[in-house]
């Protein structure tokens, strides 16, 4: 069950008295790559079938909602075992981090077989209730039936992502992610225009892609230091579900009220037409391409948060945060003038005679870059409560920006502003989270200070 002694000890000192900006960096540089090359394949859907006509993207749009759905079951039980994994290691206890990688993969397996078999028995119900409309109905059942077959792989592969990342194997999680991206990339234009599958190509393309990344992590999921995933270690105990749920809930808020969120929005802007939820969803696939290295460094600033958090050196945990923030905002705030700027010729990039389309989504691009450069503030402060294990706040910030604040933003702005009102939503949303993450983040920095052990949880 243990790893050899000495590369178990050169992990922990690597990750405890390493230079803090240099062990970021480290660690981020191979999650950017990932979270990258993951955008690029999530966008090429869009790309590819937006060349067919409006349907195809806006039903891409719709499954989007589901993919959310099923990222944070994912992320609950990857993150949530993945934190307990970082802080256990940190505090040299590695048969417990064993057993509890093998819990949430599992858990996760079995839940997505489930998630599955209830799809297919109704998935048109599914459909309506994700926004989808009369005429886009036959795309999304198309490109919804692989996305259903893949849903197992798809959520087991995010949890191995999250436990090698948390275990400051960053690069052994970025081969089993890119190999599973470049293949779906190659095979997006093959099944869609060669064999003229459409919609549905880009979908298989998608399942195939995620099956290939599953069977590349598991076979790497015990390598070198990493903790193998084996069913004989699949004894899940009730503090097992305890610890995965105070680190997971926090990403099953943010993604999963996401996910009503967006299906939500879908609902409301299928009253204007296909082009204004097509026009969103490629604005929301631009806004997470570019998210994505914010993401990606702040996944790297996640296993050094949590091992020195286990090893009781909040010294560290505070310098990781403050550079984190100040890289990524930085990066934001070069995004959003870029995107302000250029906002027309992007969204033409997928669909450029298409003007009505053009236009809308220009402006709801301009509005997200308003407050773009508040995004690597919120999202660093998020993994950080997260990675403390601040549940109550941690999952409070998470749920707000496309959680409960986007709702209530949408239900009020689609009254009052109508279609005006739906796009300019998300970045309302993102303006109010940034304001209630300063107060989070500075009251758990404030208890720190001072202090070289474990502060108190908060359950």
């Amino acid at each position: 069950m243990s790893a050899p002694k000495d590369a178990q000890e050169k992990k922990y000192l690597m990750m405890t008295t390493q230079p803090v900006s240099k062990l970021v960096l480290r660690l981020a540089v191979p999650s950017i790559i990932t979270m990258m090359i993951t955008a690029v394949y999530n966008m090429a859907d869009t790309f590819y079938v937006a060349g067919i006509d409006v349907q195809s993207p806006a039903a891409v749009g719709i499954i989007f909602s589901y993919m959310a759905f099923i990222q944070a079951i994912a992320f609950f039980f990857g993150q949530g075992s993945a934190n307990y994994i970082s802080r256990a290691l940190g505090a040299k206890d590695r048969d417990n981090a064993v057993l509890a990688a093998s819990t949430g993969f599992f858990t996760a397996l079995f839940t997505g077989i489930t998630i599955a078999v209830s799809g297919f028995i109704f998935m048109d119900d599914i459909l309506r209730l994700l926004g989808s409309t009369d005429t886009i109905m036959p795309y999304a059942r198309a490109y919804f039936r692989y996305i259903l077959l893949g849903t197992p792989f798809i959520m087991s592969s995010f949890v191995m992502n999250n436990q090698m990342r948390f275990q400051g194997n960053a690069l052994i999680s970025m081969m089993g992610i890119t190999a599973g991206a470049l293949l779906n990339i190659i095979l997006d234009p093959v099944f869609i225009f060669v064999l003229k599958m459409g919609v549905a190509g880009a979908s298989l393309a998608t399942m195939i892609s995620q099956i290939t990344s599953f069977i590349i992590l598991l076979h790497l999921s015990g390598r070198g230091d990493g903790i193998p995933l084996k069913l004989s270690n699949f004894r899940p105990k009730f503090w097992h579900y305890k610890e995965i749920t105070a680190g997971g809930l926090p990403s099953l808020g943010r993604q999963g009220l996401a996910s009503i969120s967006m299906a939500y929005m879908n609902q409301l802007a299928s009253v204007y037409g296909d082009t204004a939820i097509a026009a969103l969803s490629i604005v929301f696939r631009v806004t997470m391409f570019a998210t994505a290295i914010v993401l990606g460094f702040g996944q790297g600033f996640q296993p050094v948060c949590g091992f020195n958090f286990g090893a009781g050196k909040f010294s560290r945990v505070k310098h990781a945060f403050w550079f984190s923030v100040a890289v990524t905002s930085a990066y934001c705030a070069l995004l959003s003038i870029t995107g302000y700027v250029f906002a027309e010729k992007i969204i033409a990039l997928f669909r450029p005679n298409d003007f009505e389309l053009i236009a809308l989504g220009a402006e709801a691009l301009r509005y997200e870059c308003l407050v773009y450069s508040t995004i690597g503030f919120v999202t660093v402060s998020n993994m950080f409560l997260q990675n403390t294990r601040k549940t109550i706040r941690a999952t409070t910030l998470s749920a707000s920006r496309q959680g409960f604040v986007l709702a209530l933003v949408l239900y009020f702005g689609s009254r009052l502003w109508g279609l005006k009102g739906i796009i300019s939503a998300q970045p309302i949303s993102d303006g109010i989270t940034f304001l209630i993450s300063i107060p989070f983040a500075y009251s758990v920095l404030r208890e720190m200070n001072g202090h070289e052990c474990i502060i108190t949880p908060e359950n």
